[in-house]
């Protein structure tokens, strides 16, 4: 059988495609694709590793092996990441407003969190001070004091993202009211992270950038009194 299969599909044949396999799957920018076709390419070289001599070369094919089950588990490691079991069953409540992030960029971010609802009035940042937590309000009010002007902004945004990005202390005090619902991630923690993985880092400034665009495209009018609006606006956009 085996025999006849060589006549049929020569070993040079066989190391031909594994080798065009590979080449094609180099010039794939996809990473599933491209983890797809290293494997077929490296089921083709065990393929022509078995049938190349009288003897199959069994170095050569139980390296393949090796190198085909590290393929598999990183290719797993892809699909969990685009898996909606990724989400924290905890977390899957809010992972709406967080749509653009894969389930595994937003598993990584909200496991390094504390949520809870506050008990009372609470102080969040405080204008001129260093920024100990980021926070991100799921549910209740943001008020806002800078310079003198105090303002209310809807939930559903983070606080305390232009000093974390900046590194500066904080622009405005912030108070929450007791009710309200927050997610709060340790500043030094966070940065310890992204500095250790840059996928962290880019999910977290994604995160971020959206939020501050939301932020700029209802803040023209801090004292506004529908600032309602503006928040079912968010709402829209995150739901």
């Amino acid at each position: 059988m085996i025999q006849i299969l060589n006549e049929m599909v020569p070993p040079e044949w066989i190391v031909l495609a594994a080798g065009a396999v590979f080449t094609l799957g180099y010039l794939i920018i996809n990473q599933v694709i491209l983890r797809l076709m290293i494997l077929t390419g490296t089921l083709l070289y065990i393929w022509y590793y078995a049938v190349a001599s009288d003897v199959p070369l069994w170095e050569a094919i139980y390296t393949s092996v090796v190198m085909g089950v590290a393929n598999i588990i990183g290719l797993c490691s892809l699909f969990w990441r685009s898996s909606p079991l990724a989400v924290p069953y905890a977390h899957r409540d809010i992972y709406a407003q967080f749509q653009d992030l894969p389930p595994g960029d937003f598993r990584e971010l909200v496991m390094r969190a504390k949520r809870y609802t506050l008990d009372q009035d609470t102080e969040v940042t405080s204008e001129g001070s260093p920024l100990a937590s980021l926070y991100y309000v799921i549910s209740g009010v943001i008020e806002i004091e800078k310079r003198g002007e105090a303002f209310a902004m809807p939930p559903r945004l983070f606080v305390g993202e232009v000093a974390y990005l900046s590194q500066q202390p904080s622009a405005a005090t912030t108070w929450l009211r007791a009710g309200a619902e927050v997610l709060q991630w340790d500043v030094a923690d966070l940065r310890a992270r992204a500095a250790r993985k840059s996928r962290f880092k880019l999910a977290l400034e994604a995160m971020i950038s959206r939020d501050l665009a939301l932020k700029v495209a209802f803040a023209v009018a801090p004292r506004q009194t529908n600032w309602q609006d503006d928040a079912n606006r968010v709402q829209g956009v995150r739901a």
